[in-house]
């Protein structure tokens, strides 16, 4: 086996989610490459407005594992144009070829498994709210009631504004049932607020057998 296959078998690159973004550590991509951390991090920084032509470099700060003292370094998540233009600056040695070739399944992934979780929950995201727009009958406040009604979706299913698309598989399971009990809840209603009292009371419901399941 020569040096290149035994690179290519190497462990999946690892990605952070960032607000729904997906992002490459500094310190995997430094060492992938057999570099210094802070080598990589200096050349981000000498080229940092162009790496922000890509969008803004996030840095962050964690603790050194081997300081006895506390000492902490600086690293960088990095968007996966920014990854490939860091890549750019470096010769085209194997281990930058092999870097190139698992960035590009693990961003792939990524976007897969984004479009997978949205696809779990989204139809049924989509009929309640179209739901909703009947019953608020171009009411002033239409988009003060949809995130009312996202917010009880939310609360049934035990997540935080904005966590949808990072949520897990169970969970993206989860909110398709919800919402479709609902939906099912509001279909006779005479306006929103008769679904949302409708739709409360069937999640109300809904969660307690849960918790009676559970026990």
């Amino acid at each position: 086996m020569n040096t290149l296959d035994s690179l290519n078998k190497s462990a999946e690159l690892a990605l952070v989610i960032h607000k729904s973004e997906a992002r490459v550590d500094s310190r995997d991509m430094a060492s992938s490459l057999d570099n210094g951390h802070r080598a990589v991090v200096a050349l981000i920084d000498k080229y940092l407005p162009q790496f922000q032509k890509f969008g803004k470099v996030l840095f962050e700060k964690a603790a050194l594992p081997a300081s006895r003292t506390g000492q902490s370094e600086r690293y960088a998540l990095l968007t996966e144009d920014q990854s490939y233009f860091l890549l750019s600056l470096s010769r085209n040695t194997e281990r930058v070829v092999d870097l190139k070739v698992r960035l590009v399944k693990a961003f792939r992934e990524a976007r897969l498994a984004v479009d997978i979780r949205k696809t779990e929950y989204m139809p049924e995201y989509h009929a309640l709210h179209e739901l909703v727009h009947a019953l608020a009958k171009e009411s002033a406040n239409e988009r003060f009631i949809h995130s009312n009604f996202n917010r009880l979706i939310n609360k049934t299913v035990g997540i935080a504004a904005g966590q949808r698309a990072n949520a897990s598989a169970p969970t993206q399971a989860l909110l398709s049932v919800v919402q479709t009990i609902a939906v099912n809840a509001m279909r006779a209603s005479a306006d929103h607020h008769d679904g949302y009292a409708r739709a409360k009371l069937a999640l109300q419901g809904f969660s307690s057998a849960l918790a009676r399941g559970g026990r």
